[in-house]
């Protein structure tokens, strides 16, 4: 699912026209992203949490050339997904 579509199954769900529905799936994906920016986990009950973790430079190699470069540290958005997710997902 891309995200026009999680638009249009908004829309289908619920009262709002396609144009609220995509304005309220940006509103709460901008939030997120302001507070997964800012350090904070992001959790959603019965869905699952985000939250960031960093990874620190390290080492690695071109394949090409097979020359060391230097991998910059970098944050990375992990999701885990809670049991009612889990328990819905292996049903």
């Amino acid at each position: 699912m891309n995200k026009s579509e999680l638009v249009s199954a908004m829309a289908v769900h619920s009262e709002l026209t396609k144009k609220d529905s995509k304005a309220a799936l940006d509103s709460i994906l901008n939030a997120m992203t302001k507070r997964l920016s800012e350090g904070d986990p992001v959790a959603l009950a019965g869905f699952g949490t985000l939250s960031l973790s960093y990874h620190p430079a390290k080492v690695g190699r071109n394949p090409r050339t097979g020359e060391e470069i230097m991998i910059e540290g970098q944050n990375k958005v992990l999701f885990k997904a809670a049991k009612a997710l889990k328990d819905a997902l292996a049903k």
